[in-house]
């Protein structure tokens, strides 16, 4: 019998992982890199970042060629209307922060687009709170725990999966 190797396990972050992913789909949407989409709250400030995002980057046409020296791209941001003077006024800064970021003039200028925000805002929140009842049955049913936070949630989790589940 040949001995084999043993197989060894490498761990990477998630985030090479993920930037291997989403490159395709940033690629075809005129982003270099996901620096722009990841690093957003802190470009634009973490009470702005839900009620706007980066959808796209217009790279304008070279017509003299590629010898040619090319002005610099558009950076297309969607906005909730509400938003919409206030992103607009600090537009200066969002350029120069993007920028900053890549390390050149590559954002001349924002175009925006008035619309939702599409992260977390968009779902339903359609979380279910169970009744007291049916998490004390629950709970009941679990056995004991030495973290009584650990066995409070699991009643609440197992008690909404029962009640989602009985539902017709």
């Amino acid at each position: 019998m040949s001995a084999q190797k043993p197989f060894k396990r490498v761990t990477r972050p998630l985030a090479e992982l993920v930037d291997a992913c989403i490159a395709p789909v940033l690629a075809a949407q005129g982003f270099a890199a996901s620096d722009i989409v990841v690093g957003w709250p802190e470009i634009v400030g973490e009470r702005l970042a839900p009620f706007c995002e980066p959808v796209k980057v217009q790279w304008p046409r070279r017509p003299g060629g590629p010898d040619m020296p090319t002005e610099p791209a558009t950076l297309i941001v969607r906005v909730e209307s509400a938003f919409a003077l206030e992103v607009q006024h600090l537009a200066p800064i969002i350029i120069e922060r993007v920028n900053a970021r890549y390390g050149w003039r590559c954002i001349g200028r924002l175009s925006f687009r008035q619309g939702p925000v599409g992260r977390d805002r968009n779902r339903n929140d359609t979380r279910h709170q169970p009744s007291p009842e049916k998490v004390a049955e629950t709970a009941a049913s679990l056995g004991t725990f030495e973290n009584e936070g650990l066995r409070n949630a699991l009643a609440e989790l197992g008690a909404a999966m029962a009640e989602r589940n009985a539902k017709p």
